[in-house]
C-alpha cells in the first residue's frame, strides 16, 4: 500500500479508537453535559451521534466522487444535516452509538484500503471548505473528532459548555489542494 495511504488508513484507525475510549470512559452523567454554548444545545451523547451521521455520510459521498462524481452536493446544509441526523440517532442506546461508529470507522478504513493513490488527487466538494482533493476531505474524518472530543473532555472537565468556535476548524486560506470558500 502506499505510504500516505496507510498512513491515513492509520490515522482513522487510531483516531477512531480514541473516540471510543474517550467515550467508553465517560460517566454515565457525562453524557447529558452540554457541551458548546451556542448553536443546537447539544450535550455530549448529540456528538457521538453526529460523529456516526457525518461519517457514514460523507463516506457515501466520497464513494461517489471516487467514481467521478462532485461528492457533497453543492446545495448540501450542513446545518439542516445536523438537525435532522443527530436527533434520529441519539436515543440509540449508548453500546448502539458506539457499535455505530466503530462500523461506520470500520466501513471508512476499508474504503480508504481500496484507494489508489490517484484517487487522494480527485476532487470533490466539501460545504464547509469548498472543492479541495479527496486527501484533505478524508482527513477530516479523523481531525473533525478531534476537535469536538477537545470540546467534550473541556465540558466534562469543568462541568460547563464551551463557546464553539467554527472558525477555528477552518484553514486560513481554504482548503489545501485549492478552492478557498
Amino acid at each position: 500500500m502506499d505510504r500516505e495511504l496507510e498512513r491515513l488508513r492509520q490515522r482513522l484507525i487510531d483516531e477512531g479508537r480514541r473516540v471510543v475510549e474517550t467515550f467508553t470512559a465517560l460517566a454515565p452523567a457525562a453524557w447529558d453535559q452540554p457541551v458548546y454554548t451556542t448553536g443546537p444545545g447539544w450535550r455530549v451523547r448529540h456528538l457521538l451521534a453526529h460523529f456516526v451521521s457525518s461519517e457514514r455520510t460523507y463516506l457515501a459521498y466520497l464513494r461517489r466522487a471516487v467514481e467521478g462524481g462532485d461528492g457533497v452536493p453543492r446545495d448540501f446544509d450542513i446545518d439542516a444535516f445536523n438537525r435532522t441526523e443527530v436527533p434520529m440517532l441519539e436515543p440509540l442506546p449508548t453500546p448502539d452509538l458506539l457499535a455505530a461508529f466503530e462500523q461506520a470507522r470500520a466501513e471508512t478504513v476499508a474504503f480508504v484500503s481500496g484507494l489508489s493513490p490517484a484517487d487522494l488527487q480527485r476532487r470533490g466538494y466539501h460545504p464547509w471548505f469548498g472543492d479541495a482533493d479527496l486527501l484533505f476531505i478524508l482527513k477530516l474524518l479523523y481531525r473533525h473528532p478531534m476537535i469536538h472530543l477537545r470540546d467534550v473532555r473541556q465540558a466534562v472537565e469543568t462541568g460547563s459548555p464551551v463557546p464553539h468556535n467554527p472558525a477555528a476548524a477552518r484553514p486560513v486560506g481554504g482548503a489545501p489542494g485549492g478552492g478557498a470558500r
